[in-house]
């Protein structure tokens, strides 16, 4: 199968490359692996993660804040197990891939600044423009928003 049929499958059935692929590298017939593809599928798993932790971290800084600073008890429950959610799958991915870790800590003031303007957007409330809530990593995928630092 020539390089241009093998981007062509690429094109067309996606999935059936993957499995194509697959059976390639575990078989070590390296000549016919679309490698191109192959790196950029690669790359764009790496992006995913990040990404994934962004949007995470903004809604967990989201419900934190509505959690903390609106007075809507009706709503706690709610906002309490998105919280936990989002902690639990940050957890998770940095579980599969702890060299993340420092790109949490250091995404952590841009995530509140962009959830802090969702918050203002969608309420009228006074949230502070400093992240008031812990920034390290125990803290973001351990602690209780809603109640305040000791």
């Amino acid at each position: 199968m020539t390089l241009a049929k093998v981007k062509n499958l690429y094109d067309r059935d996606f999935a059936l490359w993957i499995e194509k692929t697959v059976k390639q590298l575990k078989s070590g017939d390296l000549s016919q692996v679309d490698l191109e593809n192959l790196i950029e599928e690669v790359e764009s798993l790496g992006r995913r993660d990040k990404r994934e932790l962004k949007n995470r971290l903004i809604t967990l800084f989201e419900h934190a804040l509505k959690r903390r600073y609106l007075p809507l008890s009706e709503c706690y429950r709610g906002w309490e197990v998105t919280i936990k959610r989002c902690q639990f799958k940050l957890k998770d991915i940095l579980k599969d891939s702890p060299s993340l870790c420092s790109f949490l800590t250091d995404i952590c003031n841009d995530c509140y600044q962009e959830a802090l303007e969702n918050m203002r957007i969608e309420y009228d409330a006074s949230f502070p423009d400093v992240c008031p809530f812990a920034k390290d990593i125990d803290g973001l995928l351990n602690h209780k928003f809603w109640q305040e630092e000791k």
